[in-house]
Formats: structure tokens, C-alpha cells, sequence
């Protein structure tokens, strides 16, 4: 399975909003982490399978993000996650956080593929990378 664009629906709980029932800012990069473990989950990888039968991690390079519109409590928001560019150990993401036809959230995510012992950069497996 080669996926393109990746969504996973998530529901906003109480516990990630702030005293005025928004979605706390930093809990998006929350919601963005999720959606890229749940796409690499549905092509078949698991991260602590990577780790222990590749040597490898992912670990957030850097973030640029743009916050549009609140998500509040209760609601049910869609979070895209969409490989726009692949290099030898690292992988960019474009992510997107919607509530219907509305965008909440964008970002721009970078990430590194580390060897799990020495936490340097290491190729990201060209199995993975196929997929992606």
C-alpha cells in the first residue's frame, strides 16, 4: 500500500483544551504526531518494531506551524499527514488539521531517521521509503 495522503480523525477531549475550551496550542504537534505514527502503522510499520529489528527512530527535526482558526472541545477534527519531500534519513511533512471544510492547522514537519544506540542519522530503509 503506497499511501499519498494520509488522514486520521481526531476527537478534541477536555484534557486539550485550555480554561477557555480551545485546543492548548501545543497539543496540535500532539495530533500531528498521531497521524504520522497511524500512517506508518497502516503500511505496515510500527515504531517499536523499527527500533528493535531496523536500529532506527524518528525524532522531530523541526516544526513551522501556522494556527488558523480554534478547535474546541468535543469536536472532530481530521489531521492530514503527506510525505512532500524524502531524503536519505529524513522525511518532510506537510499536516493539516481540519473541522469539516474549515483549516485549523498547517504545518511543516521535518524528520530525522536516527540509528537508535548512537541517535545520529541513519538511511532510511528503502522498504519504508518505497511506501511512503
Amino acid at each position: 500500500m503506497n499511501i499519498k495522503k494520509f488522514i486520521w480523525p481526531v476527537r478534541v477531549y477536555y484534557e486539550d483544551t485550555d480554561a477557555g475550551g480551545v485546543v492548548f496550542y501545543a497539543n496540535y504537534l500532539k495530533f500531528f504526531e498521531r497521524a504520522r505514527t497511524e500512517m506508518l502503522r497502516a503500511i505496515g510499520f510500527e515504531q517499536d518494531e523499527l527500533i528493535a529489528n531496523e536500529g532506527i527512530l524518528f525524532a522531530v527535526r523541526s516544526v513551522q506551524v501556522d494556527y488558523l482558526r480554534p478547535a474546541r472541545f468535543n469536536e472532530l477534527l481530521q489531521v492530514s499527514a503527506e510525505v512532500t519531500l524524502t531524503k536519505k534519513a529524513s522525511l518532510t511533512f506537510e499536516q493539516i488539521i481540519t473541522r469539516g471544510d474549515d483549516v485549523l492547522c498547517k504545518s511543516e514537519i521535518r524528520i530525522a531517521c536516527l540509528d537508535a544506540s548512537s541517535m545520529r542519522p541513519k538511511a532510511i530503509p528503502k522498504n519504508l521509503l518505497e511506501l511512503l
